[in-house]
């Protein structure tokens, strides 16, 4: 809330988005909602994880909107927009910098690589490297949002087998050769382990058995199970920590 005011009050005519192709500033943005910074308060942004987050992953995602609103999460949330995620950087190093004059609390923070595409670790780590998100009492986390149905439906992707291959290839191409993805290389040491997050309470059927398509062959609009999500983050991470070990690199843990 407080940076929210105060990047509303220094830099209001700044772009932040677009609106249909159309540039729009911060008081742009906040005027569409008929808001001014006095009006915002703690309760109206409505980004508290209550205990009707902890099992309901849709509303937990829903509390990353602020007031409700997808274009305020674009702005303030986001690693990957018009400002190159250049607000959330700033909030993020004032909690590190919060963190920090603690001296003895330390923050592990979640960050998402989707699977949608093969630049996606790319960008992620130019955004920590360029931003210098870096604090000794943080370490990363990188959450993998089972969202492979609503790829396929939308053509970025015509089987699993793509899903896994954008999340994996970059890691084992930057392990192979740190020059390849510097960045990224910088940004891996560090990870220190994987999420597998969705909502938990939509009923699936968790059978696998051997006529179970394989990742290049599972091309139907459905998602995959859990377990099947979850064997092939395992699969692919023994043997990316295996290489990386081998290489003298961190390793990850998988927390799903």
């Amino acid at each position: 809330l407080r940076f929210i005011k105060k990047t509303l009050k220094e830099e209001a005519n700044v772009v932040v988005c677009y609106n249909q192709g159309v540039p729009m500033t911060l008081r742009e943005v906040f005027d569409a909602m008929n808001l001014t910074a006095y009006d915002l308060t703690v309760d109206m942004l409505d980004v508290h994880a209550d205990r009707n987050t902890f099992h309901r992953f849709d509303k937990f995602n829903a509390k990353y909107n602020p007031i409700g609103e997808s274009r305020l999460r674009e702005v303030f949330l986001k690693t990957d927009n018009y400002l190159n995620g250049r607000h959330f950087a700033s909030i993020i190093k004032e909690v590190m910098s919060d963190l920090q004059e603690c001296k003895y609390q330390n923050a592990e923070l979640r960050l998402s690589i989707y699977g949608k595409s093969r630049d996606e670790w790319d960008k992620l780590a130019r955004w920590a490297v360029n931003h210098d998100v870096y604090s000794d009492n943080v370490r990363w986390l990188v959450q993998v949002p089972r969202l492979y149905d609503i790829y396929r439906i939308n053509k970025l992707v015509t089987n699993f087998q793509a899903v896994i291959e954008n999340i994996f290839q970059p890691l084992f191409e930057v392990t192979n050769d740190p020059s390849s993805h510097p960045e990224l290389h910088m940004f891996l040491s560090h990870l220190v382990g994987f999420d597998s997050v969705d909502d938990e309470s939509k009923p699936e059927n968790p059978a696998i058995d051997k006529d179970t398509p394989t990742p290049d062959q599972w091309c139907d609009l459905e998602n995959p199970p859990y377990a099947y999500y979850v064997y092939y983050l395992y699969a692919n991470m023994v043997a990316l920590n295996k290489f990386r070990s081998e290489r003298g690199l961190n390793t990850f843990v998988l927390r799903p």
